[in-house]
């Protein structure tokens, strides 16, 4: 009984602490950071202390839950956002099973790992040009190879491809948050003059067979910028708040 009075004081002391450094879900990153601490008040307070300089919370800790699924993300690696979740979800409910699987730009190997869990007779497939990335979704059991986008896997035919790339526009960057590139790189963020360079090279170098779809996140108007000639079907996934976060179309026969 004690030690549930202790942890609670200590759980409303960190929650306090965080929220009065401007740490919007105080609360959750709190029980996190105390699991992650072993019960040992020094190794707390060493954590604490890199969260409070901005450096992500998965970075600190070492996973990351995503879909449902536990996910290491090593220092470096980009971190899987919830926001990415339907994007999976969507990509993982048209893979047929034993079908074929691309994830470009996989970062941690999340939206791999996802696929591979939710369709297990499918084949799938990740691609980053961060050698740090790779090692980090190989350790998540992901079928990992480094390279720029589809070169790793040339002569594969696919029946999904899905990707965060990045796509803020570069005069964007300087308006993400604060902490951002303190400790991350423009790398996974960085997407050309207005955001869809990276997302136009996926659309036209993805190796699907006809019928197959792709699943990309995006941002703002990036969809009515984008040359989706070689596809059909095309749908723009909104959010809660009606801004568009992703979109899904299916590749034309050739």
């Amino acid at each position: 009984m004690t030690t549930s009075r202790n942890f609670h004081a200590e759980l409303q002391a960190l929650t306090a602490r965080l929220a009065g450094a401007g740490f919007v879900s105080a609360a959750e990153e709190a029980i996190e950071l105390l699991a992650a601490a072993g019960g040992s008040p020094d190794v707390l307070e060493r954590l604490v202390q890199r969260r409070l300089t901005g450096e992500p919370l998965a970075w600190i800790t070492g996973i990351a839950v995503f879909c449902g699924l536990v996910v290491r993300v090593a220092p470096g690696v980009y971190v899987p956002r919830r926001q990415s979740e339907p994007l999976a979800q969507r990509a993982a409910a048209r893979l047929p099973a034993g079908g074929l699987a691309i994830d470009v730009c996989t970062g941690s190997g999340a939206l791999a790992r996802t696929l591979a869990t939710f369709v297990p007779g499918a084949r799938v497939v990740a691609t980053d040009v961060d050698e740090r990335a790779v090692a980090c979704a190989r350790s998540n059991g992901v079928d990992a190879r480094c390279g720029d986008l589809f070169a790793p896997v040339a002569g594969l035919g696919a029946d999904v491809v899905v990707g965060v790339v990045p796509y803020v526009p570069t005069p964007e960057l300087p308006f993400l948050q604060r902490d951002t590139f303190t400790h991350e790189r423009t790398l996974a963020y960085d997407g050309g003059p207005d955001g869809t360079a990276l997302l136009q090279r996926v659309l036209d170098e993805a190796p699907l067979r006809a019928g197959g779809t792709i699943h990309l996140e995006l941002g703002g108007d990036q969809a009515d910028a984008l040359d989706l000639g070689a596809y059909r079907d095309v749908v723009v996934h909104r959010d809660d708040e009606g801004d568009p976060r992703a979109i899904e179309a299916v590749r034309r026969s050739r």
